[in-house]
């Protein structure tokens, strides 16, 4: 009688990043070595239910990936799988879907499944654990929103490309004499404008986590113009609120008469307005650039390369172990795993006072608030 290895299963949910095939190709080997055979389910969740929507995977179907962008197994972050997170309430998924789902997952013979996404694909991923189905989650975000991890790989490849941005608007503004505004993804945490602002020496970044006002955005523009600096570079993050409290939205959720209410508001629009409000109180020529999904394309950072190819390897030994509903997570400098609950249960943001914007400030970036120095950047006391 004919054996059947057991399968390990494996799907890219969400908005796709640098890194997500390192992760696939490294299930695929590290299954392989240990006896199991590998499936990949298409366009996320969705090719759990939907009909001949998974590929057998093995190292000749992965072989030459893990330096390409964007997902083989193709992804989603719309449809009737769907849980929004962040500052919007979580959904449920219908029952009858996950039952789909387990019934899909028994037929295939898979042993366990691998998902890998972010705050709102792991949230899917808690559901099927609690529904009884056997996951494993892989943090993947360029938003780095994700608590209990360190980093998630993609983060890393969106700050190169951010950075890059800001390198080539520096000369152009320099030669100009121009205030330039970058517009940069993150959606509700500024680490993506936090990291590439500090790398690329930008002069005033502007992050969810730090209420500003346009008043001081224009007193660090002036400032630098008395001191001889005839340009400025802005980072804005996607997320940050205007002042009042209010995000800037790219359209509203949903179209009207939808009648879908699983899909996220799609912000973006704020460099626009900032660069808007600042050209009319200074009179100055102010562009503005979008980065948008140029973020989420091309080659893998090194750096991303090897976290994801270690969560990948990481991931497949949690289910050899059996140990379920938990996500890998990096610790640098190791890799271990936390339940996912406790992954998604908050936003991971950019705190205030932490160690990169206390370093910021020391060398003079802006954050459009009024806050003096603190922490080991506190000038002494009667100075």
């Amino acid at each position: 009688m004919a054996t059947h290895r057991p399968r390990i299963g494996i799907l890219t949910g969400g908005g796709d990043c640098p890194g997500l095939n390192a992760v696939i190709r490294a299930v695929v080997k590290s299954s392989f070595r240990l006896g199991y055979e590998c499936l990949g389910f298409l366009r996320g969740y969705e090719g759990l239910v939907e009909p001949v929507a998974w590929t057998p995977l093995n190292p000749q179907v992965t072989a030459g990936i893990l330096t390409r962008g964007g997902t083989i197994l193709g992804s989603s972050n719309s449809g009737r799988f769907t849980a929004l997170v962040g500052e919007n309430d979580r959904v449920a998924i219908d029952p009858q879907l996950l039952d789909e789902a387990a019934a899909t997952l028994r037929s295939l013979r898979v042993c366990g499944l691998i998902c890998v996404g972010g705050d709102g694909s792991l949230s899917i991923a808690q559901q099927f654990h609690e529904h009884g189905i056997p996951v494993v989650g892989v943090p993947k975000t360029i938003d780095n929103d994700l608590g209990a991890t360190a980093f998630t790989f993609g983060f890393d490849s969106a700050v190169a490309t951010a950075t890059d941005a800001l390198d080539r608007l520096h000369t152009t503004a320099a030669s100009h004499e121009r205030i330039m505004v970058l517009e940069v993804m993150g959606r509700h945490a500024g680490w993506i404008a936090l990291h590439a602002g500090i790398a690329a020496g930008g002069d005033v970044i502007l992050i969810p986590e730090i209420d500003w006002n346009f008043d001081h955005v224009c007193r660090a523009v002036l400032a630098r113009e008395a001191g001889g600096k005839k340009f400025t570079l802005i980072v804005v993050a996607e997320g940050a609120r205007l002042p009042g409290g209010k995000s800037v939205q790219a359209d509203s959720a949903l179209p009207a008469g939808s009648g879908d209410q699983r899909r996220q508001v799609r912000l973006g629009g704020v460099g626009e307005v900032v660069a808007g409000e600042i050209s009319r109180r200074l009179g100055r020529e102010v562009r503005t650039v979008v980065l948008g999904h140029l973020q989420r394309g091309g080659q893998p950072t090194p750096f991303d390369r090897v976290l994801a190819t270690q969560f990948g390897a990481h991931a497949v030994r949690l289910v050899h172990q059996g140990r379920f509903g938990e996500m890998v997570c990096y610790s640098p400098p190791d890799i271990n795993s936390v339940p996912i609950a406790t992954a998604v249960s908050r936003l991971s943001q950019v705190a205030a006072d932490s160690s990169a914007v206390l370093a910021a400030r020391a060398l003079g970036i802006a954050f459009g608030d009024d806050a003096p120095l603190a922490g080991p950047f506190a000038e002494p006391p009667g100075a």
